[in-house]
């Protein structure tokens, strides 16, 4: 039993690996994809979350509501950023991944700066190599135009969202259960999408070939939403936070080969260096953090 987490960790990795590709593959706005995405997803929870609905929300208080919706801001946030960026004109999915996949490094420093942790010199290591990695590639890309640093921007900022998606689904997955806390953050999200799709003037209808793009956005919604982050939440209650983010260096690995498989996108030197970086360095900064998050008394004892 003690294995199963990981082993829906490692589905949920390689689940999500495939969510820039149906993007990538699909032809309608940013926040209509993200839209659609997350209303598929709410909608093969909602009938779960009504057969078990004493079970999915029993216990959960005001403030546990209030705080799932905030996370559900913040996943649509996430998703509308990330998506937006992938569709900038000369954004790799290698280049977006990685940068989406960088909220560790965040971590890190926050605990530093915020939170007054010290951090270790393998955390404090991995920060500099991982950002040292993002330069990199915001160089690079911006020797290829303007707009393609700010789609780097956006799946910087999209990586922000998703770190705290993850700090704070950490806490609520202790005293939430799975159905619950999926139906009511996958459906905020949809809300807020819908609102921003309002804002922005985005169709809420599909461009191109509707039925196409509804295979896409069904796809979408169970295999890297369902099977990918769903899988991820339900890990959260017994796998520690920094060691979930530290699996996610797996995505941009899995996203960059089906790329250059499905998208004949093959990451320049440059890019590859600036990824090998980043990555390396989230590895290292997650990793530190992980393993003190396993022995907790210990670093409390040498504070």
């Amino acid at each position: 039993m003690r294995a199963s987490p990981y082993a829906g960790i490692a589905v949920a990795v390689a689940s999500v690996s495939t969510a820039a590709i149906f993007i990538t593959w699909s032809e309608s706005p940013p926040v209509t994809i993200a839209l659609w995405r997350l209303a598929l997803a709410t909608a093969v929870l909602a009938p779960f979350a009504a057969w078990r609905r004493g079970a999915a929300f029993r216990g959960v208080t005001r403030r546990d509501a209030g705080l799932m919706a905030l996370v559900g801001a913040i996943l649509a946030t996430h998703f509308a950023l990330w998506i937006t960026s992938l569709k900038v004109q000369g954004v790799t999915v290698a280049s977006s991944v990685v940068l989406v996949t960088s909220h560790p490094l965040l971590v890190g420093l926050l605990s530093h700066f915020v939170l007054r942790e010290r951090l270790s010199a393998r955390t404090a290591a991995g920060i500099v190599l991982g950002f040292s990695g993002v330069v990199v590639i915001a160089l690079t890309d911006y020797g290829v135009s303007g707009a393609t640093l700010g789609g780097d921007v956006l799946a910087f900022l999209g990586g922000v969202m998703a770190g705290l998606y993850f700090l704070f689904g950490r806490s609520l997955r202790q005293r939430v259960s799975l159905v619950g806390y999926a139906f009511v953050v996958y459906a905020t999200a949809t809300a807020v999408l819908l609102v921003y799709a309002l804002v922005l003037g985005s169709s809420l209808a599909p461009a191109g070939d509707a039925g196409r793009e509804l295979v896409l956005f069904l796809a979408l919604a169970l295999i890297p939403q369902i099977g990918g982050h769903t899988l991820y939440n339900w890990s959260l209650r017994w796998v520690p936070a920094p060691v979930v983010s530290l699996s996610l260096v797996g995505e941009p690995i899995g996203s960059s080969l089906l790329a250059w498989v499905l998208l004949d996108q093959v990451p320049g030197l440059a890019i590859g260096v600036g990824a090998a970086l980043a990555l390396g360095g989230i590895y290292l900064a997650a990793g530190a953090e992980a393993a003190r998050a396993s022995r907790p008394d210990k670093d409390t004892e040498t504070r």
